[in-house]
């Protein structure tokens, strides 16, 4: 039975390990030999997501350092499995003992607990947002593969709550300069004084993440199936947090008409191009040139210090109060979640599209076109 740890098809992705478990890994296959590799390009995008950086993190204290076990060999890669292990240093398990009996409201307790009959009620197991390590770890790979093609893939936080950037005031610069991965000033600061409201009233906060994926070429996706947008939405709602996705104008092209919402092309020397990019990126599930841009909808974190009401196990309504080390905001530290599991879809797509084209194989094994 397929345990659902796995995605890609050539690059292939498969996290392992738990909350409060020894530690927390990933298998990455598929990945090119020669491409450069080593801790550090792993380390720069773990530090972006790493606990205890700011107070609308959790204050779990983890470096989260990563080793790199196999599949490098004097700093490239080798072609063969790529196996990676950051280990867990700072679990504080006596602070879930209080919820082993019964289902915190928004967790995966109760449909753990109906799929297997059993669970891990330490910090979440494989639901806990720890797994991402795994995800991001593998992304940093994916990122620097895509590099080498000129592609780039950038995600900040839109939205915190009610609080929206400003296209008019966005720099991308300026997600450096505040806790909130937000690429306007003004609106971080505003969402910052609307999470301090929520966290002195014990509540906790949603938000979006926006992705754009700079240079991609035309033509990546298959139209059916396996559509660059509907790989990327599995991809983005395999995300714990995540309840909702769109791409370019999204929901808004249900209330615009086709006048509007349809991209004209032109010519730019001579490439094909649009005028405008309501579409996305994709058309018919295949790429069409232009950025792709799409979003990911995160609900409010769920382990709340308010009380809720809930069911124990043997059926009995109660009271609970959560206690612990919690995010009242998963939406900074879910910006490089976002970007790696986007860098790890299209990296699997290049290389699947490589097969497409009989011309690009006969260019690709240097072989002179046979006549019939």
């Amino acid at each position: 039975m397929a345990a659902g740890s796995s995605i890609g098809t050539v690059f292939k992705v498969t996290t392992w390990g738990e909350s409060h478990g020894a530690a927390i890994g990933v298998v990455v296959d598929g990945c090119p030999a020669g491409l450069a590799l080593c801790e550090a390009d792993i380390q720069t995008l773990l530090d972006r997501r790493k606990p205890g950086q700011s107070k609308f993190t959790t204050q779990r204290k983890e470096g989260d350092q990563v080793e790199i076990l196999s599949g490098v060999f004097e700093g490239k890669t080798t072609g063969t499995p790529i196996s990676m292990i950051v280990r867990n240093l700072d679990q504080r398990s006596a602070d879930y003992s209080q919820i082993a009996g019964c289902y915190r409201p928004g967790h995966a307790d109760y449909t753990y607990d109906e799929k297997y009959g059993f669970r891990d009620y330490r910090g979440g197991g494989r639901s806990s947002a720890r797994e991402t390590i795994g995800r991001v770890a593998a992304g940093a790979i994916a990122e620097k593969f895509l590099a080498a093609l000129n592609i780039k893939v950038t995600a900040y936080t839109r939205s915190i709550g009610p609080v929206e950037i400003s296209g008019e005031r966005m720099d991308l610069k300026e997600m450096k300069n505040n806790r909130l991965c937000m690429p306007d000033a003004k609106a971080a600061e505003e969402a910052e004084q609307y999470l301090e409201q929520k966290m002195a009233q014990r509540d906790s906060v949603g938000g979006v993440v926006e992705c754009v994926i700079h240079n991609l070429p035309a033509g990546l996706g298959e139209p059916v199936f396996e559509k660059l947008d509907a790989n990327l939405a599995k991809a983005m709602l395999s995300i714990g947090a995540v309840k909702g996705f769109e791409i370019g104008d999204g929901f808004a092209a249900s209330v615009s008409c086709g006048s509007v919402n349809n991209d004209a092309f032109r010519m730019e020397g001579d490439t094909v191009v649009k005028a405008t990019n309501h579409s996305g990126g994709v058309l018919g599930g295949i790429s069409d040139g232009s950025d792709v841009i799409f979003r990911a909808a995160f609900k409010p974190t769920p382990s709340i210090a308010s009380p809720q009401n809930t069911v124990s196990k043997d059926g009995k309504e109660m009271e609970l109060v959560i206690h612990g080390r919690h995010d009242p905001v998963v939406v900074p530290r879910a910006v490089v979640v976002v970007e790696s599991m986007a860098a790890i879809t299209v990296m699997d797509m290049l290389l699947l599209s490589m097969t497409s084209r009989m011309d690009m194989i006969q260019l690709f094994f240097q072989v002179e076109e046979v006549e019939p």
